[in-house]
C-alpha cells in the first residue's frame, strides 16, 4: 500500500479555515497525523480488485413499489370549496405570504 504524503501544517490550517475552526499548534499536529491516516485508508481502496464484481446502483435488490394510475371520479369545484374557511370565486382564499 502506497502511503499518502503527510499533510503539512498549511494543509491543516487551510482545511480548518474552510471549516471555520480555530486550532492550537498541538491540534494542528494531531490533525495532520489523523487526516493523513484517513487519506491512507481511502487510498487503500484503490488496491481492491473489483474486476469480477457486477455494477450495481442499489445493493439490496429492492424495487420501488408504486400503484398504477387510475382515473377516478373527482370532486367538483363547488365540492372542493364547500368547507373552505374563505374563498374567492373558484379559488381558496389564503393570507398573503411575504
Amino acid at each position: 500500500m502506497k502511503d499518502s504524503p503527510k499533510l503539512s501544517k498549511q494543509d491543516v490550517e487551510h482545511v480548518a479555515k474552510l471549516a471555520r475552526l480555530e486550532l492550537t499548534e498541538v491540534e494542528i499536529e494531531q490533525f495532520s497525523k489523523e487526516l493523513t491516516s484517513v487519506l491512507d485508508m481511502a487510498n487503500s481502496l484503490s488496491e481492491v480488485d473489483i474486476g469480477e464484481l457486477a455494477e450495481t446502483a442499489h445493493v439490496t435488490g429492492l424495487e420501488n413499489v408504486t400503484r398504477g394510475d387510475k382515473v377516478k371520479e373527482q370532486l367538483t369545484i363547488e365540492e372542493s370549496l364547500a368547507n373552505a374557511p374563505a374563498k374567492d370565486g373558484r379559488y381558496f382564499k389564503v393570507p398573503k405570504v411575504l
